[in-house]
């Protein structure tokens, strides 16, 4: 028996198999090669490789387990194409161009993600309706982001492409579960990644140390759905009304990331505000002082799930982590066109381990544009 699973970050399911004392394997299919619009699906292969049924019931299992013993079969050795070959066959069309790309995601190094990438965005040029490329793309995307490599707007192209994917084929379950994974709660089945603080404090209580995760799940893949959105009270004090506080010179990078990319008139996105200390000036977070403030100033007619929010401070007196804020916004029932948001964050930075702490203030503005139309792509 095997498993497959459709998932952006594979050591999650490593982790989850750990929990659940699992001793089959699971593969990785992140890309969706196998094309599958729905899960869970149960497909029947034989000993020679054929396969029987493709959405098999329990009386089709226990047929094809009571069937006659086959004659042994010497197993085979599945052949990898190599890099060479691969790069040779993309220069004759854009499918092979998509399949370089996906040799290069699922058998390339981390420095690879750069040549998919193009190679998706090339194959694009000429297949620019095919929705299995576009969400392809997004996920070669977002495993840049999660890397070394990480391009600041990588995160909010993934989102963009698997937003492309889902306008071509709407009827995807596995690209929508995609996108619902970061974003807001009223488009949310369930929570995604729940259960990851109840896995790790299980798998400690039987002395084994859990598996370690790649990516921290975020806020949007913890919360669960709501049926209704809950507009924050309009009685908030804002941190810095007047706008006194010194604005940041270049000691944090801010970004950030709507999801799903367009909100349709009277709909919810959720937004993700990430941001990091700039290490090229050797910039660090202050923790002997107060915590991350953010302050969110929503456009009139939009509404928002909180106005002002907080981080807790680590327990370490400097550190350089990453900080995320989260928060949700509702779209007037007659939106259109583009509505520009604007907030900033109130934080503690310094300079070098010896050099200046101060208290700055980040300034943030974004752009969430109308489902009703969508302009050239990226």
């Amino acid at each position: 028996m095997l498993g497959i699973i459709q998932e952006q970050h594979p050591d999650r399911c490593r982790l989850f198999m750990q929990w659940k004392q699992m001793d089959w394997p699971v593969l990785v299919d992140s890309l969706n090669l196998l094309g599958l619009s729905v899960v869970p699906l149960t497909m029947l292969i034989d000993e020679e490789g054929i396969v029987r049924s493709t959405r098999a019931r329990q009386s089709d299992l226990e047929a094809f387990l009571a069937r006659p013993a086959p004659d042994s079969v010497e197993p085979g050795t599945p052949a990898v194409p190599s890099r060479k070959a691969m790069e040779a066959a993309s220069s004759q069309g854009a499918e092979q161009l998509v399949e370089l790309a996906d040799w290069l995601v699922r058998w390339g190094s981390e420095p690879d993600l750069n040549a998919a990438v193009e190679a998706y965005r090339k194959a694009l040029e000429s297949i620019s309706d095919d929705g299995r490329v576009h969400f392809r793309l997004g996920v070669a995307l977002r495993k840049r982001y999660d890397s070394s490599l990480r391009r600041t707007d990588d995160f909010s192209k993934a989102v963009h492409h698997w937003g492309r994917a889902l306008e071509i084929d709407p009827n995807q379950y596995i690209w929508r579960r995609r996108i619902q994974q970061y974003g807001p709660r009223l488009d949310k089945p369930y929570p995604f990644y729940d259960w990851v603080v109840t896995a790790r404090r299980e798998v400690e209580e039987r002395g084994e140390k859990p598996w370690p995760l790649v990516v921290e799940p975020g806020g949007a893949e913890f919360a669960g759905r709501a049926r209704d959105f809950q507009a924050a009270p309009e009685a908030v004090s804002e941190p810095d009304p007047r706008g006194r506080i010194r604005r940041d010179e270049g000691f944090v990078e801010i970004e950030t990331i709507v999801v799903p990319e367009r909100a349709a008139p009277g709909k919810a996105v959720r937004v993700h505000v990430v941001m990091r200390p700039n290490l090229q000036r050797k910039a660090h977070w202050n923790n002997e002082a107060e915590d991350l403030v953010f302050w969110l100033d929503p456009p009139p007619g939009w509404q928002a799930d909180a106005r002002r929010l907080s981080l807790p401070r680590p327990e370490e007196l400097v550190s350089d982590e990453e900080r995320r804020i989260e928060f949700e916004l509702k779209a007037p029932d007659d939106f259109s066109g583009t509505a520009e948001v604007g907030g900033y964050a109130l934080y503690y930075v310094c300079e070098d381990l010896d050099g200046a702490c101060l208290f700055r203030r980040g300034d943030v503005s974004f752009v969430v544009k109308s489902a009703e139309k969508r302009e050239g792509g990226r």
